[in-house]
Order: C-alpha cells, then sequence, then structure tokens
C-alpha cells in the first residue's frame, strides 16, 4: 500500500470517529450515561436462586451503579454488630437490611440525614421518643429542639393501631429507629436493589410522602411552572448525574431534590433536607429556623442558576407576606379555642368534639397548604386550596363557638 493510500485510510478512519463522537454527543443523555446494551449480569450463588425465585430484584441489581461498581449482593446483606443473622442455605445474612448497611460506604451522607427531620423527628411525630435511645433523642434534638422527646401522636392515637401501622409508618418509618442502633432507611428514596440516584430526584419520589392536603408539596410542584418544564423536558435530562458534578447541562429544570440537597455546579451536597430551609413552614404559626439567614442564601443561590437576582428576592418578599398573613389568620382561631377552653366549654380530651377537628385542620390542612404554594411556587395552593379556606372556615369557626356558648348559656338557665 502507497504512503497516499495508507493517509487516505488514517483520514477516512478518524473522520468517521470524529463523526461517530459528534452523533453520539448530540444523543438525550439517557441513551448514552446508563449501562449498556449487554448490562452487567448478575452471577453467583445468590443470582442462581434469585433469578427464578424473584427475578425482578435481580435485573433491578444488574442496572444500578452498585452492580457496575463491583459490589456484590453480599457487601450489602452481610449482618453487622447488633443485627439478627439469618442462615440463608449458606450464607450468614442480616435479617433486616437497615441504613447500617448503607452508612458501611457512605458514612457522609447517613450522618448528613441524621440532622434531618427525615431521621427521629419523623417517627417520633407519630410515636413519641419511646423507641428512641437517650443518646438517639440528644443528638436529634441538638438539631431539632422539642421534635422527638415527645409524647405518641394523639390523632393517630385516636384513629387506631391500623391507621398507625399501614398509614402513618407508611411514612414516617423513614426515620424509624433499628434494632442495630441506626435509624432510618435510605431504601425509601433509592429503591432497595436499583439503589438509584435517578430515582431519587424523581418528584414523585418525594410526592410518595409529601401529598395531600396537609403536606402538598407534589401537587404544587406538578402546578408549578418548574413541575410543568420538568415533565416536558425530562427525556433530555441526565438524571443520573453525579450529584457533586451535577450541572444544568445535565438538569436544566430543577426538581425537588436539585432545591434540597443536590450539589448543582459547585454547590454542596446534603442529605439533609432542612439544610436550605429558612422558615418551620410546617408549624401552625411558621417562625424563622435557627439558621435561617444560610438556609435562605444557600435556597437563592439555587434559583440563581435560572433567576436573577431581583425576582429572586421579590419571590421571597411575596412568599414571606403570605406566611405573615396566614400567621395572623391561625393565630385568631387559636386564640378562639383558647377562649373556650379558658371559660370551661371544651373537654380537656383531644379531638373528641368537631371544633376541634376544624380547628386543626385550619392550620395543619389550609394554613400549610397556602405557606407551602407560596414557596414553591403554586398559585391555586395560595388562593383557592389556602386562602379562601382560611376565610371561610374562620366564619364557620366563629359561628361553631358561638353555638357551644348559646347551648352553655341555655344549659345553665335550665339548671
Amino acid at each position: 500500500m502507497t504512503f497516499k493510500a495508507v493517509f487516505i485510510s488514517i483520514f477516512i478512519g478518524t473522520s468517521l470517529i470524529v463523526a461517530a463522537l459528534v452523533i453520539n454527543a448530540k444523543r438525550p443523555a439517557g441513551d448514552t450515561m446508563g449501562p449498556t446494551p449487554e448490562l452487567v449480569r448478575a452471577t453467583g450463588k445468590c443470582a442462581e436462586c434469585h433469578s427464578h425465585e424473584t427475578s425482578a430484584v435481580v435485573h433491578q441489581f444488574e442496572r444500578s451503579k452498585h452492580a457496575t461498581s463491583n459490589v456484590n449482593c453480599l457487601d450489602c446483606h452481610r449482618a453487622l454488630e447488633g443485627q439478627e443473622p439469618l442462615d440463608h442455605r449458606g450464607f450468614t445474612i442480616a435479617k433486616k437490611v437497615t441504613a447500617k448497611n448503607c452508612a458501611e460506604c457512605h458514612a457522609t451522607e447517613y450522618n448528613q440525614f441524621l440532622r434531618s427531620r427525615h431521621a427521629a423527628p419523623a417517627w417520633a411525630a407519630v410515636h413519641g421518643d419511646k423507641h428512641f435511645t437517650p443518646e438517639q433523642i440528644a443528638h436529634a434534638e441538638s438539631f431539632h429542639k422539642g421534635m422527638v422527646s415527645r409524647p405518641p401522636n394523639a390523632l393517630a392515637i385516636a384513629e387506631g393501631p391500623a391507621a398507625f401501622d399501614k398509614g402513618c409508618d407508611g411514612c414516617h418509618s423513614v426515620g424509624k429507629p433499628n434494632l442495630d442502633g441506626s435509624i432510618g432507611t435510605c431504601t425509601a428514596c433509592h429503591s432497595r436493589h436499583s439503589t438509584s440516584i435517578a430515582l431519587a430526584r424523581e418528584p414523585q419520589t418525594c410526592g410518595q410522602c409529601h401529598m395531600g392536603p396537609d403536606h402538598s408539596q407534589i401537587e404544587i410542584y406538578t402546578e408549578s411552572k418548574h413541575g410543568v418544564l420538568f415533565h416536558a423536558q425530562k427525556a433530555s435530562f441526565n438524571m443520573s448525574a453525579d450529584p457533586k458534578k451535577l450541572s444544568t447541562r445535565d438538569m436544566s429544570v430543577p426538581t425537588c431534590a436539585t432545591c434540597h440537597m443536590s450539589g448543582l455546579e459547585g454547590m454542596k451536597v446534603t442529605h439533609d433536607t432542612t439544610d436550605r430551609l429558612s422558615y418551620f413552614l410546617y408549624a401552625a404559626v411558621s417562625d424563622k429556623r435557627p439558621n435561617f439567614a444560610q438556609g435562605q442564601e444557600e435556597m437563592k443561590e439555587t434559583c440563581l442558576k435560572c433567576h436573577t437576582k431581583p425576582p429572586v428576592d421579590e419571590y421571597y418578599r411575596q412568599a414571606e407576606e403570605v406566611l405573615v398573613h396566614v400567621n395572623e389568620k391561625v393565630v385568631e382561631a387559636q386564640a378562639i379555642m383558647k377562649s373556650l377552653r379558658d371559660e370551661g366549654l371544651l373537654t380537656p380530651e383531644p379531638f373528641d368534639e368537631p371544633i376541634e377537628f376544624l380547628e386543626f385542620d385550619y392550620w395543619h390542612y389550609w394554613g400549610r397548604t397556602a405557606k407551602h404554594g407560596a414557596f414553591m411556587g403554586g398559585a391555586d395552593f395560595v388562593q383557592w386550596h389556602g386562602n379562601y379556606e382560611l376565610l371561610a372556615k374562620l366564619a364557620e369557626l366563629k359561628e361553631m363557638a358561638r353555638a357551644i356558648r348559646t347551648e352553655h348559656a341555655l344549659a345553665n338557665k335550665e339548671s
């Protein structure tokens, strides 16, 4: 072959490679970032049985980051100190895999999680502090004072054990204390065998719990411009991007995780979902959090990846104005209830009189909804599902209070 022919062959080959790289760069990230079509095949003793008995979990694992990183089944399932061992077909494994197993490799993420309301405060909100050690209570209360050292939830008790077990615990077990001394479960967000970052970034993953009248974040997000854009453009996003290297090129529209957790373009990654919050929006009357200034600054830093400073500051000003007005309405409702109790017109037992349910719904449903809507871009939730209900129910609350006083006066007159 002549020099000219060799040169032409090299030139053509190089051109084809460059063309292939250019074409590949223009493909959606979802086509290029995942496992190869051949995938990673699970092998070994575990796969021999589970590919027949519980085949889906094997295929989930095959597609996971753990599989491509050569993590095997026993790495996660082996029994650690404090865990009940189980003799399983020649292997000794943990009878229950917990956050302690995940923390063997992901200690930083687990320790951040322990500081969050997803940890001990989530379980204590229903069950109180009876399942925690004094050390666990002290650690959680150093970040969330008064949220763990508390009695069981009176409403949950009134609803009965079935609601407790199948309802409340379905979400609040994310912070359940485990027998091995750890708290919670990572699989609530990442799934068990998929161990997926992409899944944790999905709004619907958060929406498993953050939904409904008492904390309607997923409904608000879906209504918001963020939600509309995400569902329209999701196919082009790299949902599996490394959280520490995540850029707006990977995801140009935020999900829940983007704003509350992700290390977008140099921001720190956190598994403490309260880091970037500035107010206690869940509370009846919302005050500033101890880390108010830092939390708001860090959340605004996320906003500034897409928006300029003036609209971001104006957005917060309007949201805080909604919060102030909702607080005023809730304080008025609380004053009505306090006056009835001071006059001895209500029983000391919680949730045994209709007006108590109305007052609870007043702040727990409509007050929260208005505040969350204001901070998350849900206009309809600020107004029709929030402030309108607050206006209407305050009138109903006043009328019920008047009726209670009238009935009491007539009973005293007759006696």
